[in-house]
């Protein structure tokens, strides 16, 4: 839309009309876009589906090929890490298949978030419609295949209910009385608390999605950077080694001058909200004011960016 002003001059002189303004760059419209996007969610949810369906098209078992590989997975390094670890397999395997489960989906939302409008620039060329659109397809596929790694989750819970339903301790598997390790209070009403947490997770997705995204379609050389940033956060947050065995009570205490470094990763903290619930585990009210923090900030990175470059990267792709 654009603003037309008519100045009229004195002694009745003609009108001189004022250059039109545009408001292309503006929060309004950033707001707009994203609103809009949210109300065509029978768009998105359709193509976050079909994405899906396309990956696993003439497979017999379909998408639950996504649940078989993550399974398999963390069976398999839950068994060998719990013997190098010498932690009890009843309550690290739930704790390796977890993080491996909620890890699938950040590293998937950063990875494929880079390529949100890369890969859609067919349909970003040709159909008018919203850029958060394709975010949220992407974040719509991320959750599809989350939900699909869950039911890896709830046989591993299921099997290993006795040694979770109960306080207990990822290095002993019971807590003993005298035991000056971290004792969780084990799966309970508290576990809900998942929710609003992963509820977190994807609002975060969102953010990054569309940053990383605008960022990605103007410099094409940020997701090669970030792929390999991502391989080195995996193994420098703990997804799978525990960080009991850092703290008083566990193999590794004499490392513990690791822990500011361990807290200071806001990966650390955002899976910690929703893994944490899973299995019996308290949260720390540090972890949520760090998710709240970088939430705030984070939106308000995308929408500047949204502001700015949001009409340049139907030209960028």
């Amino acid at each position: 839309m654009h603003a037309t002003s008519t100045v009229h001059a004195a002694d009745g002189a003609a009108p001189t009309s004022v250059p039109p303004i545009s408001d292309s760059k503006t929060f309004s419209r950033a707001f707009a876009d994203i609103k809009t996007g949210f109300a065509a969610k029978e768009l998105w949810g359709h193509l976050g589906w079909q994405d899906i369906k396309q990956r696993y098209r003439r497979s017999v078992i379909g998408p639950f090929w996504i649940t078989i590989s993550q399974g398999v997975i963390a069976l398999g390094l839950g068994l060998l890490y719990s013997q190098l670890f010498g932690m009890p397999t009843s309550t690290f395997l739930p704790y390796i298949s977890t993080g491996f489960i909620i890890w699938g989906f950040i590293s998937g939302c950063l990875s494929e978030g880079m390529e949100t409008f890369i890969s859609n620039e067919g349909l970003i060329k040709q159909l008018p419609a919203p850029l958060s659109v394709y975010v949220l397809r992407t974040v719509w596929r991320q959750t599809l295949m989350l939900v699909h790694n869950l039911i890896v989750y709830v046989i591993v819970v299921a099997i290993f209910f006795t040694a979770l339903n109960h306080p207990y301790s990822l290095n002993t598997g019971n807590c003993d009385p005298g035991y000056s390790g971290i004792c969780h209070p084990g799966i309970g009403w508290y576990s809900l608390t998942a929710i609003p947490g992963f509820l977190m997770l994807a609002l975060n997705a969102g953010w990054v999605t569309l940053l990383l995204g605008i960022i990605s379609t103007r410099y094409r050389d940020i997701p090669q950077v970030i792929s390999s940033v991502i391989q080195l956060l995996f193994y420098l947050t703990p997804i799978v080694w525990p960080i009991d065995q850092l703290l008083a009570g566990g193999a590794r205490a004499s490392t513990s001058w690791a822990l500011p470094f361990v807290h200071g990763n806001p990966l650390f903290h955002f899976i910690q909200i929703v893994r944490a619930p899973l299995i019996g585990q308290e949260v720390s009210i540090n972890s949520w004011y760090v998710v709240l923090g970088i939430t705030v900030v984070g939106w308000v990175l995308a929408l500047v960016a949204m502001r700015n470059y949001r009409s340049r990267v139907s030209y960028w792709v």
